[in-house]
């Protein structure tokens, strides 16, 4: 099966406040075979996302705020609770602050279905894209 024909309707909103990042992320997703809608923080996603309901998110943890992610994600998911939201963050390499995300209190008012790490490979990116799509 091609996956480039099942993405191609596909599209993702990308969050993050590091234009370099950004751009590399787009790059990559739009190889995979997926549209993409930008924002460099917190205030214009939110702003996107009452204009437009992409298929999964993709938001950097520190933007504004160095909970800009957590907030942004509790929000999209009061609007649209089905939409799969990917947090990336190299927060544990830039401040030595780990996140505890088995801590069934952060769990539950952050609701992102997954962490991932900023340097994460592509292919397991795409991998973690795919399942959560799959799940819709």
């Amino acid at each position: 099966m091609d996956h480039h024909m099942t993405n191609r309707n596909k599209t993702i909103l990308l969050v993050d406040d590091d234009q370099d990042y950004l751009f590399q992320m787009k790059t990559r997703l739009e190889s995979f075979g997926f549209s993409t809608i930008l924002a460099e923080s917190q205030k214009e996603a939110e702003e996107l996302i009452e204009r437009s309901r992409p298929d999964l998110a993709i938001l950097d943890l520190m933007m504004e705020n160095e909970d800009s992610g957590f907030i942004l994600c509790y929000k999209i998911k009061k609007k649209f609770p089905d939409l799969p939201i990917i947090i990336v963050t190299g927060v544990a390499a830039e401040t030595g602050i780990t996140f505890d995300i088995n801590d069934e209190n952060n769990r539950k008012w952050i609701k992102a279905d997954r962490f991932l790490d900023k340097g994460i490979r592509t292919e397991k990116l795409k991998e973690e894209i795919d399942k959560l799509l799959l799940k819709k």
